[in-house]
């Protein structure tokens, strides 16, 4: 790999939302040679845009030197009040695998780990009670909070953090890497970690997508109106791109501008504006710097924008969508209320 410090700080920090810490991800990189950063997902529901974003960040991780895994979270789904049943985890977990898989054009296929093929383990269980014994109720809820169901907390939810924790030292990791929303459970780790004698682990967080709909609208499984599925139609994906909340000049909340900026540049590096002459010709932006400031100064009209990143989209989820095509078996098998969730 020919890069240095600099270059590979800036591929792992660029669109990122929080490192905890800066210092120590330095330090890592800088004593460190073999580098390895995980991303989890548990198996609750259907997949789309916005649970790309995390794992997407992995495409930079590979190209700066760091082996990528990915958590199949499935014990994990039970715990939140039962969001994935038992008895159905193995059909949620193959899903959740393939849509990671097909999703992206990996540097190197990523090592797929599922959770219960370690989260069983005499030692493992040992230390989960042993972290039980030193966290309170109310430390455990809080790490939790925003992360599992809450409606009437179930004791394995506060189970959740515990084992999130324990993951980074048994998966044997140095980063840990996640949405802003699992921040609570980082913090927990970073805690908890060393009282077992473990170290602490560098933890990195992106931010969300917004929904399609904009400002005040949360991208939900169950709203249609809000997300794209990662198999969706090139019908449905080219209709729900042009309804989609993106005003002139504006980029904060602006679903197009998000997608852009969090899923084609960081695997493309690039992408290309196509436009007739008379309205300034093709336009190629090379950085999420570029595309905020050119769109910002009214330089990028909202429809030009909409039409790039729906073929883009259409493009980059080929693979996925005739994959799930071919087998509506499967989706069929999956549920509607698992792929509404």
């Amino acid at each position: 790999m020919n890069m240095d410090l600099d270059e590979r700080l800036k591929l792992i920090k660029r669109n990122t939302s929080e490192i905890i810490t800066d210092s120590e991800l330095n330090s890592l990189l800088t004593e460190k040679k073999d580098i390895s950063a995980y991303c989890g997902r548990a198996p609750t529901g259907a997949m789309h845009l916005g649970h790309l974003v995390a794992f997407g960040k992995l495409l930079d991780f590979q190209k700066a030197g760091i082996h990528a895994k990915i958590l199949l979270a499935d014990i994990h789904a039970a715990l939140d009040d039962l969001k994935s049943k038992w008895e159905d985890l193995d059909k949620r977990v193959d899903y959740t695998k393939k849509c990671f898989e097909l999703s992206f054009d990996w540097k190197e296929k990523p090592e797929f780990v599922r959770g219960s093929d370690f989260e069983l383990d005499k030692d493992y269980i040992n230390d989960m009670l042993k972290i039980s014994t030193v966290t309170t109720i109310d430390r455990a809820l809080r790490a939790a909070s925003e992360v599992t169901r809450m409606k009437n907390p179930k004791v394995s939810e506060l189970i959740y953090p515990i084992m999130q924790s324990l993951d980074e030292q048994y998966l044997d990791v140095d980063i840990q890497l996640g949405s802003m929303d699992q921040r609570h459970i980082f913090v927990f780790a970073r805690e908890h970690l060393p009282i077992l004698g473990y170290r602490k682990r560098v933890e990195i967080m992106v931010p969300f997508i917004t929904s399609l709909l904009g400002p005040g609208s949360k991208m939900s499984s169950s709203l249609p109106e809000t997300h794209i599925k990662v198999y969706d139609s090139e019908d449905i994906i080219r209709r729900k791109i042009a309804r989609a909340y993106c005003p002139p000049g504006v980029t904060k909340d602006n679903f197009v501008v998000d997608v852009a900026k969090y899923l084609i540049l960081p695997s493309d590096e690039k992408f290309k504006i196509e436009r007739a002459e008379k309205f300034g010709g093709d336009l190629e932006i090379t950085s999420s710097e570029e595309l905020e400031r050119l769109y910002t100064e009214k330089k990028i009209h909202p429809e030009d924008l909409k039409s790039t990143v729906a073929s883009y989209l259409i493009k980059k989820l080929e693979r996925v969508r005739k994959y799930f095509e071919d087998r509506q078996d499967i989706l069929k098998e999956l549920g509607e209320e698992f792929l509404s969730k």
